[in-house]
């Protein structure tokens, strides 16, 4: 199979989903603690930007009864993709002893074989890995991607779905950085030194001048251009990202998020905060559960994440943990956002609220957060475009089959970057964008693979190493209830996201 660049920790909150179609090796170990703060980052990133703009149109109560359900889900289906990476690292592991009983049992002529049928299949496997003195089969010693765990655990039809799932999750992701970027530029250097902040932010619309008798849509749209004329030809090559380039986007990120926290929180301690955000408004639901989906995914980079951690010990615990801060992280953001800012001002990338604002802001800050958005996603992008060309590709692998040279150099990077520059073209509204990814195939990846990963990876276990087998890393909502809930859950938020759109732009 056909594989695609994996995921660093230090990659941004939208981490590429490794595709890789054999186990790899670690790498280099880290401490647990180490794990726990690669894992924080991977979680928290530019899609928290969006969260204030959801938060203040569903309601402060609603939002935070919400965001604290998705979070248990989100940690529940995390805990489900652990248990099944074990399960995979069982499987493979007994695949190979399997076959070098096999290859010891055609050089042995004395050997001798049980006649009997099921002592042959059931017992013989089991008793082996007992000799071989492994006390614990499910140690996760190897990197099994997700893609590799679908091949072992799902049929043709799984694993083809699951490859399609996460194509459209990619092309939203691609989708969403060709409009966050020419949007943040516009936001920035169509700014008049004659406005300020606040409401006036928020009033804004596509029609406004820009530069002179150039409208803002239409600044939105020779930017666009010429972001993909500058990151468009990527997607044609191969590229990596560099340790350093990794370690500079994170650092401006976390100090991004802390300036905006402490200086929402020093005008909403000076008394000039203007949020006053209604308790409740359901028809902000939607947007917010879409963009908190989005916003808490991980799931699809975690063996890229886990498998190095050097002692596994407390993995549940450091997870929840993990999940326990990166909630209280999310909640401090959007409620310092959504006091500090009326709901009408709040803008769809929270960044944009501080850009080019005196005196509230100072310029030199205020430039820094408007152009954030820029640096890191533009370093995302080419990442992403070729992650997805890859998968494509594997998509429709022919088993030892080759693509002719157009195919490969053209047709599958022409289908990766057209269409999400397409949707770009027609709608730079960023929080839709989000909420649709994340309502869609975020929930797919979160919640519907993780949910049959987990089911079938018990199924398959049981028959190699019997039903009496204890996986270590097991998560602890071991029922077939929890996972029946999930699916539950999933079918269910798919079903209100669907009517809710159509009932709005349907206007029945």
């Amino acid at each position: 199979m056909i594989g695609s660049p994996a995921p660093s920790p230090l990659l941004d909150s939208y981490p590429t989903p490794a595709m890789a179609g054999d186990i790899t090796d670690t790498g280099e170990l880290y401490s647990p603690f180490v794990g726990l703060i690669y894992m924080f980052n991977l979680i928290v990133g530019t899609g928290a930007l969006t969260m204030p703009k959801a938060f203040a149109n569903a309601g402060w109560l609603v939002s935070l009864i919400l965001i604290i359900f998705l979070a248990f889900m989100s940690y529940m289906t995390t805990t489900f993709v652990v248990e099944a990476m074990a399960a995979a690292n069982a499987q493979l592991r007994w695949k190979k002893w399997e076959k070098e009983e096999a290859d010891s049992s055609e050089n042995s002529d004395n050997e001798s074989l049980s006649t009997d049928g099921y002592e042959n299949s059931e017992i013989r496997p089991i008793l082996s890995v007992q000799r071989r003195g492994l006390s614990d089969p499910y140690e996760i010693i190897e990197r099994v991607e997700m893609g590799q765990m679908a091949s072992l655990f799902f049929n043709k039809v799984g694993v083809n779905l699951f490859y399609f799932c996460i194509i459209v999750y990619l092309y939203g992701d691609l989708a969403i950085y060709a409009t966050a970027v020419p949007l943040s530029l516009v936001q920035v250097t169509c700014f008049s030194g004659n406005e300020s902040c606040g409401t006036q932010a928020g009033e804004k619309n596509d029609t406004d001048p820009c530069w002179g008798n150039i409208r803002r849509i239409d600044a939105y749209r020779i930017y666009l251009a010429v972001f993909t004329l500058f990151l468009g030809p990527f997607t044609f090559f191969n590229v990596q990202k560099t340790k350093y380039l990794q370690i500079l986007t994170s650092l401006m990120r976390w100090i991004a998020f802390i300036i905006m926290i402490v200086m929402a929180l020093i005008r909403i301690g000076e008394g000039k905060g203007e949020g006053k955000p209604p308790m409740a408004d359901v028809s902000g639901i939607q947007n917010l559960f879409g963009v908190c989906v989005y916003s808490f995914m991980c799931q699809h980079s975690l063996p890229s994440l886990i498998t190095p951690v050097s002692k596994k010990k407390h993995l549940t615990g450091l997870v929840l943990l993990d999940y326990i801060l990166v909630l209280s992280f999310y909640s401090l953001l959007c409620f310092t956002a959504i006091f500090c800012f009326s709901s009408g001002s709040l803008m769809d990338m929270y960044t944009l609220n501080f850009s080019g604002c005196s005196p509230f802001v100072p310029v030199v800050i205020g430039y820094f957060l408007g152009l954030f958005p820029v640096f890191t996603i533009s370093t995302n992008f080419p990442i992403i475009a070729v992650t997805l060309r890859n998968n494509w590709k594997t998509l429709f692998h022919r088993e030892g089959g080759t693509y002719p040279w157009l195919v490969d150099r053209i047709v599958f990077p022409l289908i990766t970057l057209v269409p999400p520059i397409i949707v770009a073209l027609c709608t730079n509204h960023l929080e839709i964008l989000v909420s649709i990814t994340g309502s869609y195939a975020g929930n797919g990846i979160q919640y519907v693979i993780p949910a049959f990963l987990v089911f079938c990876s018990r199924k398959d276990s049981a028959l190699v190493y019997g039903p009496d087998s204890r996986n270590k890393h097991r998560s602890p909502f071991k029922q077939v209830g929890w996972v029946w809930f999930v699916l539950f859950w999933a079918v269910s938020c798919f079903i209100y996201v669907t009517a809710n759109i159509i009932l709005t732009d349907g206007n029945l």
